[in-house]
């Protein structure tokens, strides 16, 4: 309550810097404050769907959401049942995986009640070394010894 923090505004990630949303904030604190704050939240939602919405539907009606990298993502099925490469391909990327480069990573996205994060250690592999996942209930856990 009172703070205007969206992870979506203050890191923007993914298509979030073309739309346009408010951040809901209370100002009161108490049950009444928070349900206003999740009501807002749901129209500012509904209005972020609309606007991915016009975007998908855009000129060529296709819309940006199809990878082009064709190492990463599984042939269409019409093509597997004409090429055995396909086949092969489709095969390969299910049972072994793509291989990530060396390195680590963390990687957060907005959550219904906060930050979910994941940080994540490659060795080079197609299974990560380590992977850690931050719940958006990870800070309120810390703060139980002190309540």
């Amino acid at each position: 309550s009172g703070a205007a923090w969206d992870l979506r505004k203050a890191q923007p990630y993914e298509c979030y810097p073309e739309m346009e949303f408010d951040i809901p904030v209370g100002k009161n604190g108490d049950c009444y404050d928070r349900y206003l704050v999740r009501m807002e939240e749901m129209r500012q939602s509904v209005s972020i769907m609309r606007q991915c919405l016009q975007k998908l539907r855009s000129a060529d009606g296709q819309g940006p959401v199809a990878v082009a990298n064709q190492k990463i993502t599984p042939p269409p099925r019409a093509t597997m049942k004409r090429s055995m490469e396909a086949t092969i391909h489709h095969f390969k990327l299910y049972t072994e995986g793509h291989r990530v480069p060396r390195g680590e990573v963390y990687a957060a996205v907005e959550a219904p009640k906060g930050e979910f994060g994941v940080y994540l250690v490659s060795d080079g592999g197609n299974i990560p070394y380590r992977c850690k996942i931050r719940a958006p209930s990870f800070a309120h856990l810390q703060a139980m010894d002190f309540l």
